[in-house]
């Protein structure tokens, strides 16, 4: 995936592009508003990447004490940012890494 623009055109399409990595793939689904897909991606993932993804997850289901859990494996605060701000934030930066 090169950009975030082809990334978030990229939920128009009934699948996910080919290749991505889990919490890609993770953040592709949410983008879908399919909260069980994106989970199910990362739910069992490890590395810090895997755990921001984990924590912005159980924030939009409002389990903030998960989220908090998560954060703190992820070794990032509790964002004020919006969800939809977080989400971009996220994608953005795991794009710019892979």
């Amino acid at each position: 995936m090169k950009d975030l623009n082809t990334f978030t055109l990229s939920l128009d399409a009934p699948e996910p592009p080919p290749h991505l990595d889990r919490e890609l793939l993770a953040l592709w689904w949410a983008g879908k508003s399919e909260w069980s897909k994106a989970h199910a991606q990362v739910d069992t993932a490890s590395g810090t990447d895997a755990a921001w993804v984990h924590a912005y997850l159980h924030r939009w289901e409002g389990d903030m004490d998960n989220a908090g859990y998560w954060y703190q494996r992820a070794g990032r605060p509790l964002p004020a940012q919006s969800l939809d701000e977080e989400w971009q934030r996220i994608t953005q930066s795991l794009i710019e890494r892979h």
